[in-house]
């Protein structure tokens, strides 16, 4: 059987790295061709050659626009040309929408893995879905009805984040390895992975530090830094902080694992901090005219994907004017000074954790693709 998986940017090449390891252990025959980057190529993919990962985030220029719809027509080209037994979308709805239209055009079957947010930001999208997507394979727990309710199939497997995290962590030994205190109370930052949510978050957090170490003594920082980005902009950030700020470089797990707080901003990275069970103050600040176009887009009661997943406030959410660095403070003090309140939270972060699923969301998704080809 023959299967094109196109992905977008680095998560998504990191899901399609999974799940073709995952498809290969299963059916050895199977031929996987795709549209990716380096763990793609990796795992066996077999990359179409010319056309680069399809990577969005922070395009700029004309030039760059211009490769952007070459690689968008050589794509279109190869779905309509060639024969597929199944073409996989992962995320990146932006093209993968425009590819699932062109491919159910030119007679293929499509199957949507890590499935685009659109219940939260255009569910009349659903109904679009229907019409292209022939099977929809989820990783939150409360998509599959969403998605049953508008008529499309769909499958739940478990978040891929069950097999990115350790099951234990050793806190000491990790605090050792950081030049970190074992005795100390430790706040892990972690501002983002791109550029303009790090230029907007990472001078919030370091003043919440500032007020914080005053209230609390001793108590020490360490900055998760996404490979994304660059150590001159954190370190020209750093440069501006009152208080000392370890950085680890890629490791935002052991950063989570070995803190008693973190302050985070929104996003997947919430998930991954839950799945850790580390209590945590989400934030998350954009520029006006993004927020008024979000708020008038999106149609949940929180943003933050721990709350979302739990359907209730488990982690304090402070969005764009409630972002500052006196609230962030005081929300941190009072889940410190309060041990009931810090391990309810803990209590909560563990049920979004079990409801999440069991490990091996990437062989479950690989089964319900090679029984989509088989159909």
């Amino acid at each position: 059987m023959r299967i094109l998986i196109i992905t977008g940017e680095a998560s998504g090449d990191l899901h399609g790295a999974h799940l073709a390891k995952a498809i290969m252990a299963l059916d050895p025959t199977a031929q996987l061709v795709g549209i990716g980057g380096h763990g793609m190529r990796a795992a066996g993919v077999e990359l179409v050659p010319g056309v680069p990962q399809l990577d969005v985030m922070g395009l700029i220029g004309l030039s760059a626009i211009r490769a952007m719809v070459q690689r968008v027509r050589a794509i279109r080209r190869i779905l309509k040309a060639e024969a597929w037994d199944l073409v996989v979308l992962i995320d990146n709805p932006g093209l993968n929408f425009h590819f699932a239209r062109v491919a159910k055009a030119a007679g293929r079957r499509v199957l949507y893995y890590i499935a685009p947010q659109v219940w939260a930001w255009r569910p009349g999208r659903m109904k679009w879905i229907q019409r292209r997507v022939d099977h929809v394979v989820v990783i939150l727990p409360f998509e599959p009805e969403l998605y049953r309710k508008a008529g499309v199939r769909c499958t739940f497997v478990g978040h891929p984040l069950l097999d990115m995290v350790a099951p234990h962590y050793d806190r000491a030994k990790l605090r050792s390895e950081f030049g970190l205190d074992e005795s100390a109370r430790i706040v892990g930052l972690l501002p983002g992975s791109r550029v303009a949510e790090v230029e907007m978050l990472l001078p919030v957090l370091l003043k919440a530090a500032a007020q914080l170490v005053v209230a609390e003594p001793g108590t020490q920082f360490i900055l998760a830094q996404a490979s994304s980005i660059n150590d001159n902009l954190i370190q020209a950030l750093l440069r501006q902080s009152p208080v000392p700020v370890r950085v680890a470089y890629d490791k935002a797990n052991e950063v989570m694992a070995l803190s008693d707080m973190l302050f985070i901003a929104s996003g997947t990275a919430t998930l991954q901090a839950a799945v850790v069970g580390t209590p945590m103050v989400l934030l998350y600040k954009t520029s006006p005219l993004t927020y008024r176009l979000a708020r008038w887009l999106i149609n949940v009661k929180w943003i933050g994907l721990v709350n979302l997943v739990a359907g209730r406030s488990v982690v304090p959410e402070l969005i764009q004017e409630e972002a500052t660095d006196e609230r962030l403070c005081r929300e941190a003090l009072f889940l410190l000074r309060d041990p009931s309140a810090y391990n309810g939270m803990k209590e909560g972060l563990l049920q979004v954790r079990q409801s999440l699923g069991e490990p091996g969301a990437s062989n479950r998704a690989a089964q319900v693709v090679l029984s989509e080809c088989r159909r």
